[in-house]
């Protein structure tokens, strides 16, 4: 007998592991930011290292843990949508295979972990995650599908994703643009 909530509790793992990997990053990089504004000891008469640390800790991953959970909900909408587009599953059959995938989520979560002092390699390790996520999702999904429905969904999931951070980038822009814009030396 295979129980098919198995897998249930992996993107909550998995969205903790990469919080937690991110946050302690996030940390560091903060820790050496404090001490170059001159606002660490000050810091410091108030709560020990270890406390700085503890609640910067809490901070930073609650920030990624809602980013992640962000992410997580936005993918699985859009896929969501594609697969109702391209798919002639009338039984849903789709959804049950996918969950498969989040294995490899739960591994790049723990692969995060040993890169956690490097933004270079957290960011390449949570890529190659999606990239291989996003491989065995469309592979799993083929089967389900006519070869004109799995380009179909790449592409409406690829232009989503283009568009959606296309937008993030430009309203980044324009804020840091009209912050320039408002400083007095500028």
């Amino acid at each position: 007998m295979k129980n098919p909530y198995l897998y249930g509790y992996l993107p909550l793992i998995t969205i903790i592991l990469f919080s937690f990997s991110f946050s302690m990053f996030a940390i560091s990089e903060s820790l050496q930011l404090l001490h170059a504004i001159g606002v660490y000891n000050g810091m410091r008469e108030f709560l020990s290292d270890l406390e700085l640390r503890f609640v910067l800790l809490i901070v930073f991953a609650l920030l990624f843990f809602m980013l992640f959970s962000a992410l997580k909900l936005i993918g699985e909408t859009v896929h969501e949508l594609g697969m109702l587009f391209f798919s002639k599953d009338k039984e849903g059959q789709t959804i049950h295979v996918a969950r498969g995938g989040y294995v490899i989520f739960f591994f790049g979560a723990f692969a995060s972990i040993i890169g956690f002092q490097s933004l270079p390699i957290l960011v390449i390790v949570f890529l190659i995650t999606v990239f291989c996520y996003f491989i065995y999702n469309v592979y799993k999904m083929s089967q389900y599908m006519s070869i004109a429905g799995v380009i179909g969904l790449i592409f409406f999931e690829i232009i989503t994703w283009s568009v959606l951070l296309a937008l993030i980038v430009y309203a980044i822009v324009k804020l840091y643009n009209g912050i320039l814009a408002g400083l007095p030396f500028a």
